[in-house]
């Protein structure tokens, strides 16, 4: 067995030294050569873009970039299809290292059921914000005729009417028929001459009609208050939400300084 000689100082510091080498050999060996070779220290992978594709190309796809992938969410998505991968993490083009596992959310097989929502009597405008808010598109919008211009009439669904309540797929398209303030049935224009104005409004109103200018003007020898002119006059062709002028013999009290008549 080899002995180390101590015989002097010198060869005390010798031994010394070589033993201090010999360790620091070792440290830098075990940390810049081993380490780095078990554990591919320095070597690492771009994230490639999972996005859009589908989760069943996924395998080969990461199989030989040396990378796994997990679903860790499934949410339903109108107008994409089933398994396409909608979110990911670790983000494109991030450095990891090999067989790192990838999180993604990808879109479900099927939608889930809501309950349809109530979108007669609302406007147009309202109904497509509700639609939307429910994760509902808006399929044929057809205009009818009727007084309740911009209103939703019926809600359709694969071309049968749909109630409140019933359920639904979500993501679905619905029909709507909205009204176009007008009628296009034509008749003639009701006679008003000689009329209080009050009841010629009425009878206006009962027409479907809407009463425009009320203009007030003077004539002897008529009662005042009625009316003495229509436009259009009695007889002409009208329809559902045309509107009628009258001229008003003026009333014994002044018109209210609100009033809206004019004077000609």
């Amino acid at each position: 067995m080899a002995q180390i000689s101590t015989k002097s100082r010198k060869d005390l510091f010798i031994h010394i030294g070589i033993i201090l080498a010999l360790i620091t050999l070792l440290f830098l060996g075990f940390f810049f050569v081993y380490l780095p070779f078990t554990t591919n220290h320095g070597e690492s992978i771009t994230v490639p873009d999972l996005r859009k594709m589908n989760a069943e190309e996924l395998d080969d796809f990461l199989d030989s970039r040396d990378l796994q992938y997990e679903v860790i969410d499934c949410t339903f998505v109108a107008n994409i299809p089933p398994l396409t991968v909608i979110s990911q993490n670790p983000q494109p083009n991030s450095k990891v290292k090999q067989g790192r596992k990838i999180y993604i959310g990808v879109v479900s097989r099927t939608a889930p059921l809501i309950k349809m929502p109530k979108l007669t009597d609302l406007t147009y405008r309202s109904a497509q914000m509700l639609m939307k808010s429910m994760g509902l598109e808006i399929g044929t919008l057809r205009y009818v005729p009727d007084l309740a211009q911009n209103s939703v009439l019926k809600q359709l669904y694969n071309g049968k009417e749909i109630l409140p309540g019933q359920p639904i797929a979500k993501g679905s398209k619905i029909d709507l028929e909205v009204g176009n303030g007008l009628g296009n049935t034509t008749f003639s224009a009701p006679s008003l001459i000689g009329m209080p104005l009050d009841e010629a409004k009425f009878q206006i109103d009962g027409a479907g009609l809407k009463t425009g200018q009320v203009i007030i003007v003077d004539e002897e020898g008529k009662e005042p208050g009625t009316v003495v002119r229509q436009n259009p006059e009695a007889g002409n062709k009208t329809r559902i939400g045309d509107v009628i002028d009258l001229w008003v013999v003026r009333p014994n009290e002044e018109p209210d300084a609100n009033d809206e008549s004019q004077q000609f």
